[in-house]
Parts: C-alpha cells; structure tokens; sequence
C-alpha cells in the first residue's frame, strides 16, 4: 500500500521534473494543489540559484502566494492571452490525457489558464490513471450562487448525483475565488462525459466543469516502482 511520505515523495519527483521543463523568459501558467506546490517550490529554488527569469501565471490565490514565497514574478490572468507553457495537477486522467480537476475548486481558472497555452501539462502520481473518467472522481461543477437550486435540479434530470461542497473548518459552503459555488456530481460509470460536459455549458448558471478534454498534450506521472517519472504524450 502506498504510504502518504512515498506519495508526498511521488509528488515531488513529478514537480520538479514539471520544473524542468520551463525554460529562461518563459511565461507559465501555474496550477493548484499539492502536487503543484512542488512545482512552484522547485521554480523557487530555480530562479535562486541558476536565476532562471520567468513569468508565472497562477490559477489561485493559493498558489500566487506560494510564488511570492518563492520570489517569482507573477502576472493576473486577465492581463495574459497566451501562455508558453502551463503546469498542474489531476484528480484522474485517462489514456487520452482528458483529466477531471477541481479538487481544489479552482477548475475554472486552471482550464482558462489550459486553454491559453502553447503546451499543457499534467502532473500526476499512477493512481490518477483511470480507464475511465468518473471512475473514482465526482465532476466539479461551478455555478452562479442564484442558480443553485435550478442546476442541481437539470443535473439530477441528466443522471446525476450532485451534492454541494461543503467547506471545512468552516461553517458553509466552499466558495471559489470566482464568488461561485462547487457542485460535486457523480454519473453512472456508464455515462458519456463529453455529452454532459457539453450540455452543461449551455446550461445558464454553469459557469464551468471540472471536465478537461482535450487540453493536455503531456502528462508526467510519478511511479512508485522505483521511484521514477514516467511521460505520456497524447495519441494522435
């Protein structure tokens, strides 16, 4: 059984590899979570000591702190319109490289910043590989509060199980840096995703889904035999 210091371990090897991968004068869009935090570390350490220059981009307040900890420039997303490169994590990701995201409930900002990219990259640890979306992940679904009820009312009608995010060590519900809030949505294993990702953005209310297809071109995942870093490229 893999044990929470060979994870944290996994998640820094896939960091800093991630790391590696940014080159001097780039602008990089930086995602959210726990892997990511090795990522941003690791940026850190570069720009201290080899002075590498880059630009980040974060996806989160989270995650624009943590870049100042690190003393590394940082630009607003509104203020860019591409990006040469953009890092972040997963929840699952299957052999295509279409990935569920928003554990962290920033899934909104994290595919704008995706989309922006000359190259979006995953960062994951091998119990993130699915077969299948949906398979041990709900679907992040960020709404408008005022459309609340009707949404999860449309999603129930489209086979859904949505539950709302609740915040924790907090009384409430998880509010994204967006104002909205996160309807957690589990399908029948069965469903085809892609269909209720799309139905979903013409749904008014539904700001965004934590559905990512395709938008990764490169996934680097930390594997446990042996402690190494494997690279999946999207299939043509």
């Amino acid at each position: 059984m893999k044990s929470a210091e060979s994870n944290k371990e996994l998640k820094r090897l896939v960091g800093v590899a991630a790391a590696g991968l940014v080159r001097d004068g780039m602008v990089c869009g930086i995602g959210t979570g726990s892997t990511v935090v090795f990522f941003i570390e690791e940026l850190g350490r570069r720009v201290k000591e080899d002075k590498l220059r880059l630009t980040g981009v974060p996806t989160s307040f989270q995650s624009k702190l943590l870049c100042r900890k690190y003393n590394i420039p940082t630009l607003e997303i509104q203020d860019c319109a591409e990006l040469d490169l953009a890092v972040d994590g997963a929840d699952e990701v299957d052999p295509d490289l279409n990935a569920i995201k928003g554990g962290g409930a920033a899934h909104t900002r994290e595919k704008v910043v995706a989309a922006m990219a000359r190259e979006f990259v995953l960062i994951i640890d091998q119990s993130k590989r699915v077969e299948r979306l949906g398979t041990a992940f709900p679907v992040p679904v960020e709404v408008i509060p005022s459309a609340l009820q009707f949404v999860t009312a449309r999603l129930r009608a489209l086979g859904g199980e949505p539950e709302l995010r609740m915040g924790v060590r907090k009384d409430g519900p998880v509010i994204t840096d967006n104002g909205g809030m996160v309807l957690d949505v589990r399908f029948d294993p069965r469903t085809d995703l892609r269909r209720i990702d799309q139905e979903l953005h013409v749904l008014p209310g539904v700001v965004e889904t934590g559905l990512f297809y395709d938008l990764a071109k490169r996934a680097l995942v930390g594997r446990a035999d042996g402690m190494t870093v494997e690279t999946l490229e999207k299939r043509a």
